[in-house]
Order: structure tokens, then C-alpha cells, then sequence
């Protein structure tokens, strides 16, 4: 049984394929290195549990990285690059006026004929860029393949010698969305709320750019994270328990807990890279779909929840099977 409202459960598309890319340089935190930071620090990030973290440099633009992981997910869905019919390109760290990155980004992969724009929603923006995605296949009868592009350089919007610095990191991570899924399996569901009253949680503001979070952060977000699974597994008519991996956007290691621990969810299914590769925005959860989908963790039939939290403020979350 489901629930009516459950969006995409008859829509017969999927995540066919996943890819990332890791900047050139990895740079390891000290052991034993756990600055006090100040008091928002303590409430939000806690002790420090990133061990490395990936720095692009000047070549690696988002548009560079997206490209690559956007081939690898091409690779794996076997999809040629002009068989794309639209590429939706999430992005905050690197945000300009214009050109928008998307086009570039079509172009630079040979997916020229490919509608291409960027959205943003902060760190939601892969769960932005996949609802998009699959709403326009509604519009578009002929349309088979869609690539959702997550690229962010979280490197240059924390304070330099502060405490964030060694807890974020630069990547980018793809998706294929096809037509063609099997009965049941597929993407379910997808839902982004957005809720105006909650904009002072995380700034990123000029002359700086350099992100603020609220010392309320983690309590905010773990209210966020409560209300999107219980609206989200309602809708779908799906328990917490037959959700075989949780597959967030890591904030901090103190949000991991909390997250946790509100929804019961054990350990060995929720995962994240974040100890490895830190927080890398809304790349963050295209990586870790592609690492395990690499490493044979991500099997076919496996069911996938994807809660998402981000400035605006925005929450939202994929459920899918593989």
C-alpha cells in the first residue's frame, strides 16, 4: 500500500548510473587536532571527526569537476553524452551572476543539445536537481535520460585557520535519471520544503562569503530531519526499518548523532564519507551513492533514503530502489 501522494512511484524513472570526482589534493588533518573553535563551534561541530579532506585548485572550477563525475555516471548507465536530453546542475559555493554553470558544463561533457540550467537550495540541491529533473520528464514525453550535476568547492566559503576550515571539503557527484524502471522499483518520492523563518540558520553573506551557522544549527536540523521522514515515509507507506541504507547530507559529526538517535536509525545503515572527505555540499550525497555503488554495497533492489538539509532554509529527500 502507498499513499497517493507519493510522487514518481508510477512514473517509471530511475537512477540509472553514479559518478564523483575528487579534487587532485587531499589534505590530512592532523591527528590529535581539535581546535576549541568558539561557542558556536562546540554546538555545531563538537570534536573534530574529519580525518582528510579534498581541496580543488584553480583548474578544478565546478564546471571541471562536474564534468567528471558526470562521465563516470554516464559510463555507468551506458549512456552516451548526446543522448542527454537535460542537465540541472546544483551549485552555492561557486554562485555568479552569469553564465550559469550548467550550460558550460553540457558543453564541456559534448551534451550540447541537453537543456542545461543550475539550480541551488544550499546543500539540498541534489534532491532539488532530481525533483526538477524528473517533473520536466513529466512535460517532455520524449525525453529519456537527464543527468543531475552536484559540484561544490566548500574550501572557499569557511574562514581560513578556523575550525569549519577542517570540516568541509571540495567535490562533485552525478546521477543518470532514465525512463524505464521495473515495476516498484525506481524513484519513489522526492519532497524539498522550504521554510523562510529558519534564513538566519546558515549565512554565507559578502564582503567574505564565508559561512555563519546559527549555534541552534543542530537542533534545527534534526527537527528538519524528524518532520521530512515522517512526511516522507507516510506518504509511501514505508517503515524506517525496511530502508536499507540512509544516505544523508553529512553536516557534522554532532548531526550524524543527533539524526541518528532521533529516528532510531542503526549505525551500519546510515552512511556518510564524511569522516574521509568531510562536508561537500550537495555533492555530498551523489558521492557516497556512487562509492557504494562501486564498492557492490548499493545492490540492485535495495531501498534508499536521502534526507537533505540546507540553508534558506531548506530540507528534503529521495526514496528510491535500486
Amino acid at each position: 500500500m502507498h499513499d497517493e501522494n507519493s510522487l514518481w512511484r508510477e512514473s517509471g524513472l530511475r537512477l540509472s548510473g553514479f559518478g564523483h570526482y575528487y579534487p587532485r589534493l587531499l589534505v590530512e588533518n592532523e591527528t590529535g587536532d581539535d581546535p576549541a573553535g568558539n561557542a558556536v563551534d562546540e554546538a555545531v561541530i563538537g570534536r573534530l571527526d574529519v580525518r582528510s579532506r579534498h581541496v580543488a585548485d584553480e583548474e578544478e572550477t565546478p564546471a571541471y569537476m562536474g564534468v567528471r563525475a558526470a562521465r563516470a555516471a554516464l559510463e555507468q548507465a551506458g549512456v552516451g553524452a548526446d543522448e542527454v536530453d537535460l542537465l540541472v546542475f546544483s551549485n552555492w559555493t561557486d554562485r555568479q551572476f552569469v553564465p550559469e554553470w550548467g550550460p558550460h558544463a553540457a558543453h564541456l561533457l559534448g551534451a550540447d543539445r541537453a537543456l542545461a540550467f543550475d539550480v541551488c537550495g544550499a546543500c539540498t540541491g541534489f534532491v532539488h536537481g532530481v525533483q526538477t529533473a524528473a517533473a520536466l520528464f513529466g512535460a517532455h514525453a520524449t525525453w529519456r535520460h537527464a543527468l543531475v550535476v552536484s559540484s561544490e568547492r566548500f574550501s572557499r566559503r569557511v574562514r581560513p585557520g578556523s575550525k569549519g576550515e577542517l570540516i568541509v571539503g571540495d567535490a562533485a557527484g552525478a546521477a543518470v535519471l532514465s525512463r524505464g524502471a521495473e515495476p516498484d522499483a525506481g524513484l519513489w518520492d522526492s519532497l524539498l520544503i522550504s521554510d523562510g523563518s529558519g534564513r538566519e540558520t546558515v549565512t554565507v553573506y559578502p564582503p567574505n562569503g564565508w559561512i555563519k551557522s546559527s549555534r541552534e544549527l543542530v537542533s534545527i536540523a534534526a527537527d528538519s530531519h524528524a518532520d521530512l521522514a515522517q512526511r516522507m515515509l507516510a506518504r509511501s507507506g514505508t517503515k524506517m526499518d525496511e530502508i536499507d541504507w540512509v544516505v544523508p547530507h553529512p553536516g557534522t559529526g554532532q548531526l550524524h548523532t543527533a539524526v541518528r538517535e532521533r529516528l532510531s536509525i542503526p549505525e551500519e545503515r546510515f552512511v556518510t564519507n564524511y569522516e574521509t572527505v568531510a562536508n561537500t555540499g550537495s555533492a555530498s550525497v551523489p558521492i557516497v551513492l556512487s562509492e557504494m555503488s562501486r564498492d557492490g554495497r548499493l545492490k540492485t533492489g535495495d531501498l534508499c533514503y536521502t534526507p537533505t538539509v540546507g540553508s534558506g532554509w531548506y530540507y528534503g529527500g529521495l526514496l528510491f530502489r535500486v
